[in-house]
């Protein structure tokens, strides 16, 4: 369902000078004991960003997974890049969320990093639902414009494509944009934002029972701080 989408990100990555990094031993790769569900990442150097990191879980017609967060270098203040797509095969069902992750919710802030996103949440109707997952706080680290879809095959099979396509190039733009100006945000301030989105993140990541279900607790733990939230590591 999901590798059309993998291998648009990656090429993009890629085409923008990225190179794979290695992903902590062990956690790269992973097949549950029943051999039914296998989950892959990848880590990517980016020029512009600290940290692109892409996960891909395979549980056959039982679910599809596709994870990816962008973290920029500290010396830029735009949004976080999060991609988080889900399809259950059996049940035909579709959540998928779209979203330049703010790192404040300053007015100003919106109004400099925002526009692309806001013109996407126009122009995909299918994809702007109201955000409504339990674990987080729509007012912290999510947009109020983010891309938000629970429906079937036919957002998966005719909106998600145009708008994911839509989505990364929207994203480029913001980042180009940002990197010929100067940052509002000192680079300090950055880094300890992006680490407290790490805490934060890992505090309620719906994911984490899902993992620990196919592959185990102490697997799934490595996996959460380790490398999807390297930042919730205990000092």
């Amino acid at each position: 369902m999901f590798d059309p989408f993998l291998e648009e990100l990656q090429t993009g990555i890629q085409a923008r000078g990225g190179i794979s990094v290695e992903v902590p031993a062990g956690l790269e790769h992973n097949q549950s004991h029943k051999g039914s569900s296998t989950i892959k990442s990848w880590l990517w150097q980016v020029p512009g960003f600290r940290r692109w990191r892409v996960t891909r879980l395979d549980a056959g017609d039982s679910l599809q997974v596709l994870n990816s967060v962008a973290y920029p270098d500290f010396d830029l203040d735009h949004p976080l890049m999060g991609i988080d797509l889900l399809w259950f095969g059996a049940r035909q069902k579709l959540v998928a969320v779209l979203d330049f992750q703010p790192l404040v919710q300053d007015q100003d802030y919106l109004d400099r990093h925002f526009d692309g996103l806001k013109d996407l949440n126009a122009r995909f109707p299918d994809l702007n639902g109201e955000e409504t997952m339990r674990s987080f706080d729509p007012n912290q680290y999510f947009s109020s414009w983010l891309l938000f879809c629970r429906g079937g095959s036919e957002q998966a099979d005719t909106s998600l494509p145009k708008a994911f396509s839509a989505f990364l190039n929207a994203y480029w733009a913001l980042h180009d944009e940002a990197s010929k100006e100067s940052s509002s945000i000192a680079p300090e301030d950055v880094e300890r934002l992006q680490n407290a989105y790490d805490v934060y993140s890992a505090e309620r990541d719906p994911a984490h029972g899902l993992f620990t279900s196919h592959f185990g607790k102490d697997w799934s733990d490595r996996f959460l701080h380790e490398f999807l939230f390297p930042a919730s590591q205990p000092a």
